[in-house]
């Protein structure tokens, strides 16, 4: 066989190896951005359900908090009244949030 046929055959081999690598790049980046997304409205929506929630517990108590997160798929966790302040704390999946609302002017 001459040496040429054998530089072609090894190039192929080497475009091949070159394809499955970036072919496994581009899935890994591709999943590494699909957790971030996934992250960041996980934290938009736990945050969203505990400034609900904190408003909610201003007229309602803690108990009006608690059903307010629930609709927003979270678990209440904390609810501190001090004064015309509600603070909150609410999880939802693996996050948590705090919000706080207040009476006073």
């Amino acid at each position: 066989m001459s040496g040429r046929g054998r530089v072609r055959r090894e190039s192929g081999q080497a475009a091949i190896v070159l394809l499955a690598v970036v072919a496994v790049l581009v899935v890994t980046i591709s999943l590494a951005v699909a957790a971030m997304g996934r992250t960041t409205i996980d934290r938009t929506r736990a945050q969203t359900a505990a400034d609900a929630a904190a408003l909610a517990g201003l007229e309602g108590g803690s108990s009006a908090a608690s059903r307010l997160a629930a609709r927003h798929g979270a678990t209440l966790i904390t609810w501190t009244e001090i004064g015309d302040d509600v603070t909150v704390t609410v999880r939802l999946g693996e996050t948590t949030a705090t919000a706080r609302a207040t009476d006073a002017p």
